[in-house]
């Protein structure tokens, strides 16, 4: 190699580096937005007086925004750009945890539906644009890798973020619970009112954190990527007109759909579960760090053997494997044993979207952007997935235990996207 070429390679490296770390940060924030969502979920159920299954329309307010946000994500970044996309995103999410306030005064569920939904049209248009930042920041083997890496920042924040806000909305609720049920009306609705204003300082900090880095973000060094470059497997789909001849994007935004809802199902219905298991708020507000933890120790996996020991469809396969035994242990073990196995889903669901993204996103060139935008409707999974669960656990037929069944069918066709799927119509130039 010579000194000029070994120069280049040089220069490339530190170009990622800045784009990187800030893409990581995003990431990190990502993270602490969504995994609230674990404590959200019970912190609401009692605020508001709701059943298991309406408690679960707060996954649904904050993931169905991807879905009905991602296409006009995508036309907001045509006009913007990433990076300036990237800052209205931002400025967007602190508009949703603005709307904390009056739904904590007045105590209105659909106003925190509202503000979760405007939090989550915000975060569709940061994923839409850093994704694919991401995967195109380097070799498109190494994807999963570099992912994982952003992996780490996100899981670390949503480790954080639920014992943060649990520290705040949960401290003494397993008290405020017994004495509730021996209070009148009158007496019940003030203490619930003060409960409920509990999360008001904690959303308004988060509101002016995100109006800050939308700053950063703005007049930060990040360069703008306008679509990914044309390599050799691209040129060789180039008379490609339409995204319908991509069908392995398609079953890549399926795969994404199982899989962000068995994710969302695997850390925000963990300490509900805790709780139907028999834990008081107190150990269980912990439960979902524990999922967290597991995919943080899965992404170094990632980072450490894709692609130096294992390709990413080979470590897609074996993980929706683990998916699939994790489930039924837990379903057929009892208290802390269960717990257990439903966090170490964290550790299997870890590669999977590394690993889902650049193989559903390879090869698309020109149609990178809508394609990263079809691709993040897909969360959607997390807005319903999570809501039949809710659904099947308030049965009695079934209760919170067995309702986790429904994870295998969708572990099953991540193994066949693994498998086969991400092959299917992809123009493979050796």
């Amino acid at each position: 190699m010579t000194a000029m070429a070994e120069s280049a390679i040089t220069n490339r490296k530190q170009d990622y580096f800045i784009p990187i770390i800030i893409i990581g940060a995003l990431f990190f924030i990502f993270g602490f937005v969504t995994w609230l969502n674990a404590t959200l979920i019970p912190y609401l159920r009692i605020a508001c007086e709701l059943t298991a299954f309406e408690s679960f329309w707060v996954t649904f307010a904050f993931y169905i925004s991807y879905f009905v946000m991602a296409l006009p994500s995508s036309a907001v970044l045509e006009k913007t750009g990433f990076k300036n996309g990237m800052s209205v995103g931002l400025i967007t999410m602190a508009l949703g945890a603005l709307i904390f306030i009056p739904a904590a005064l007045t105590r209105t569920y659909g106003l925190f539906l509202t503000g979760l939904f405007v939090q989550g049209t915000g975060l569709a248009i940061l994923q839409t644009a850093s994704n694919p930042y991401v995967t195109i920041l380097g070799p498109i083997e190494s994807a999963a890798r570099r992912i994982s890496i952003m992996g780490v920042a996100n899981k670390f924040a949503g480790i954080l973020s639920p014992i943060i806000l649990g520290a705040i909305v949960l401290e003494g609720i397993d008290d405020l619970v017994v004495r509730l049920g021996l209070m009148n009306e009158v007496e019940k609705a003030a203490e619930l009112d003060i409960l409920a204003a509990r999360v008001i300082f904690p959303y308004v900090i988060m509101a002016l954190v995100l109006l800050i880095l939308a700053g950063l973000v703005r007049f930060s060094s990040l360069p703008d990527v306008e679509r990914e470059e044309e390599t050799t497997d691209m040129k060789a789909v180039s008379d490609r007109t339409s995204l319908w001849q991509y069908p392995y994007l398609w079953l890549g935004a399926m795969t994404i759909f199982v899989y962000v809802g068995v994710e969302v199902i695997a850390v925000d219905t963990l300490i509900s579960y805790g709780n139907f298991l028999g834990f008081e708020f107190s150990e269980a507000r912990f439960f979902a760090s524990f999922t967290l933890g597991a995919m943080i120790v899965g992404y170094f996996f990632g980072i450490i053997a894709i692609p130096k020991f294992i390709t990413q469809e080979k470590a897609l396969k074996y993980f929706a494997i683990l998916g699939i035994i994790f489930t039924v242990i837990a379903v057929f073990s009892n208290g802390f044993s269960s717990i257990l196995m439903i966090a170490a889903l964290g550790f299997a669901n870890s590669i999977m979207w590394p690993a889902i993204w650049p193989l559903a996103i390879d090869g698309l060139g020109k149609f990178i952007k809508v394609g990263s935008a079809i691709l993040i409707m897909g969360i959607a999974g997390g807005a319903l997935l999570p809501l039949l669960y809710g659904y099947l656990a308030d049965l009695e037929s079934v209760q919170a235990q067995n309702a986790y069944w429904i994870m295998v069918p969708c572990y099953v066709f991540i193994l066949f996207f693994a498998a086969k799927g991400n092959r299917i119509g992809k123009i493979i130039v050796k």
